[in-house]
This record gives structure tokens, C-alpha cells and sequence, in this order.
């Protein structure tokens, strides 16, 4: 623990030059600095140079608790786990979540190396009924997570992240599933994929997907979202990483608007759900 203190002290006096390392965290300012970092970030190594800085986005609330996100550059998402009585409380502890995760994807043990995949291969193939085998195949579970993080060798965790959420997404989707019985390779399916940034066209296809399942078993909808909405809670309460449950309830929020904004999708009877409006996301 205590190497891992100075080694964040280190990568704070590095990018934030100019603030003391032992008050950074005991700084009301720190949604300032978190800015800084990334801008830094994006200054030093053009981390990320496509997506904007850092964003932040409050939820409605007549009263506290409040809660509050903060979205970083890449599109890793944290919350604040305390409970906040202000919306400027809720956005400083989100804040303060973000930065910590950020200066801990600095260390050299967040970096994806050699020893990093052997290391994380060996720990999924204790956790499931895979071998070590199983690494050299793709075909395999075991083997795909390989490939993926063989592919992204030098990225950090955060940068690797992004990739991780969109195929959380495609399997919680059900869409991993029809590319396997079309005959898809799963090294095909990962370089297709690696391609694309999780952007609102990718959210549109697979909500979508969710409309026609709702037309298939109606109430599914609501149901997954309820969950979603729990997983997010308890992923946020415990200062997780929040990306893939936040972008399932945007996915299912979003099903659930064109359901009820559009007359003829929300007719359970109605079949009229055009197979044009599918072509080309599928």
C-alpha cells in the first residue's frame, strides 16, 4: 500500500506539476481537478483525442439524496458513492472517484503487458471450467479474452475498457449469440468490433434489438430495466466502474420512448413493426 501511495504521488507531480500530492484528495476543488488531469492526459499523449473532456451529468431529484455522474474521456463512468445532500456535494464526490481511478490507471500494473494477460488468463481460467489450453483457441471463451487483450497490448485498463462495455453489450444483447450461428469467428467478431466506438447509432441498433424482443415477450422491457437501474445503485454505492450498466438503462430508456412515442411499435398486436426500418442494422 505504501508503494502504491508514492507511486501515485509520483504520477500526481508528473501531470499535476503544481498541486501538493498529499492534499490532492483533501481538495474541495477537485472537480478543477480532474479537468486538469485530463486535459494534461490529452496534452502529454493525445489520450483519447476524439472525445471530449470530462462530462458531468446530475439526476433529478426534488430533494437529497443527490446523485451525480462524471463521464471521462474514453467514456469510463464513475458516480458518487457517498450520500450527498447538495448536487455540488454529489458532483465533487463523483469527482473524487473519477480522479483517484484516473491516477490509478497510470501505474504501470494498469498497463496491459506480457505478464499483465498471463497473469489475467490464468485468473479466468480459475474462474470458470476453462484450461490454459483454451487460450491459444479462439473458439473459446478463454481464447477470445486472450486475442482481445493480445490486441490492445500497451493500452491501460481504462483505454481497454471501452472495448470490454461493447462486448458486455453484444452478449447481454443476445447479439454474440445470432454472429455464433451465423458461422462468425469470435477473432472476426473482435476485429469487427474494435473498429467502433460505443457511440448513439450503436445504441440505436441494439435498442432495436430490445423492441423486438419486447414484441415477443411483452414486459421484458420494464423488467431489465428495473434491473438495470439496481445494478447501477449498487455498482455506484460500491464506487464501481459504471459504463456497461449505464448504458443498458440508456438502451432500454431509449426502446421504451420509441415504443411509446411511436403507435404502431407499441400495439402488442400489431405486426407492422416495418423490416425496413431494420435493414442495415443487422
Amino acid at each position: 500500500m505504501d508503494r502504491t501511495l508514492e507511486s501515485l504521488r509520483h504520477i500526481i507531480a508528473q501531470v499535476l506539476p503544481h498541486r501538493d500530492p498529499a492534499l490532492v484528495f483533501k481538495d474541495l476543488n477537485v472537480v478543477s481537478m480532474l479537468q486538469e488531469f485530463w486535459e494534461s492526459k490529452q496534452q502529454q499523449r493525445a489520450a483519447f483525442p476524439s472525445e471530449g473532456v470530462v462530462v458531468y451529468e446530475s439526476l433529478p431529484a426534488p430533494g437529497p439524496p443527490f446523485v451525480s455522474y462524471v463521464t471521462l474521456p474514453g467514456g469510463s463512468c464513475f458516480g458518487n458513492f457517498q450520500c450527498c445532500l447538495s448536487r455540488a456535494e454529489a458532483r465533487r464526490d463523483a469527482a473524487k472517484v473519477a480522479l483517484i481511478n484516473s491516477l490509478f490507471n497510470e501505474l504501470p500494473s494498469r498497463r496491459i503487458t506480457k505478464e499483465f494477460i498471463m497473469e489475467s488468463v490464468q485468473e479466468a481460467v480459475a474462474s470458470t471450467s476453462g484450461t490454459l489450453d483454451d487460450a491459444d483457441d479462439p473458439s473459446t471463451s478463454i481464447g477470445a479474452y486472450h486475442y482481445m487483450l493480445e490486441s490492445n497490448m500497451g493500452k491501460t485498463m481504462l483505454e481497454f475498457q471501452e472495448l470490454m462495455t461493447i462486448f458486455q453489450l453484444l452478449h447481454w444483447n443476445g447479439s454474440l449469440k445470432a454472429l455464433r450461428e451465423t458461422k462468425c469467428s469470435r477473432q472476426e467478431v473482435i476485429s469487427y468490433y474494435s473498429q467502433y466506438s460505443l457511440d448513439e447509432k450503436m445504441r440505436s441498433h441494439m435498442a432495436l434489438d430490445w423492441i423486438m424482443k419486447e414484441r415477443e415477450s411483452p414486459g421484458i422491457l420494464s423488467q431489465e430495466l428495473r434491473m438495470a437501474l439496481r445494478q447501477l445503485e449498487e455498482a455506484r454505492k460500491a464506487g464501481q466502474e459504471l459504463r456497461f450498466y449505464k448504458e443498458k438503462k440508456e438502451i432500454l430508456s431509449l426502446a421504451l420512448t420509441q415504443i411509446y412515442s411511436d403507435p404502431d411499435t407499441s400495439l402488442p398486436g400489431d405486426d407492422q413493426l416495418s423490416l425496413a426500418a431494420l435493414c442495415g442494422y443487422h
